[in-house]
């Protein structure tokens, strides 16, 4: 298990063939980039394409902004870290719906293989890089108090023997780490949000499309 930096993200990129850059540094300046921006309502950048292979400026409407403060709205918000949770995995999902109409993503679909074939897919980096930014536009606007976003991280393997990588936050008043993966669904379903040590494990939601069978993912 390591921190994801930019470095580490194209090394495992490479590794399994699903990303060949022309300018890798060129690559990893814009990675550093977006995944070290101070995302605002009026700009921030996503990853889309797999391994971030293409980048789209977006931004968010006050009204838009205004469904994902409703969804905070709660008399046990700043005490009740369980349930900022799941506002949290909520706020994801709504975002990648309002996001995806904008950047053409709204029909990614869960997991990544045999999924190229449809567009708008990302991929479990773009999703751990977007979850990312998301979190932190939250925080930055005061929604999130109870946790601390972290550094992604990837762990070694998941299913079929592939890398796999994950947003990550903890528990402010416990130390409590969290993975924040919004990969595991369709665009616009909560994000996954499970103790660390339970998603470093390889956990996979039983009902998820990947383990059921949907002839077009797997």
């Amino acid at each position: 298990m390591s921190y994801l930096t930019p470095q580490l993200f194209y090394s495992s990129l490479l590794s399994i063939g699903l990303l060949i850059p022309l300018n890798l540094q060129a690559a990893i300046t814009d990675i550093t980039r977006i995944y070290k921006q101070t995302p605002t309502l009026k700009a921030f950048e996503i990853c889309t394409g797999g391994g971030c292979a293409e980048i789209k400026q977006t931004s968010l409407a006050d009204d838009e902004w205004k469904t994902i403060t409703a969804i905070f709205e709660n008399s046990n918000q700043h005490t009740d870290a369980q349930l900022e949770r799941k506002h949290i995995a909520e706020a994801i999902g709504t975002l990648e719906k309002i996001i995806g109409v904008k950047t053409a993503t709204s029909t990614d679909r869960a997991g990544t293989f045999d999924n190229s074939k449809y567009p708008g897919q990302l991929d479990c980096n773009d999703e751990a890089i977007n979850s990312t930014t998301y979190m932190r536009l939250m925080q930055q606007y005061g929604l999130i108090k109870l946790h601390q976003i972290e550094d992604m991280r990837t762990r070694s393997f998941f299913l079929f023997g592939w890398p796999h990588s994950t947003a990550v936050m903890h528990e402010l008043a416990t130390g409590e780490r969290y993975a924040v993966d919004s990969w595991f669904y369709d665009n616009g379903y909560p994000a996954t949000i499970v103790p660390f040590a339970v998603w470093k494990s390889g956990y996979f939601p039983v009902d998820s499309p990947i383990l059921k069978g949907r002839s077009d993912v797997k």
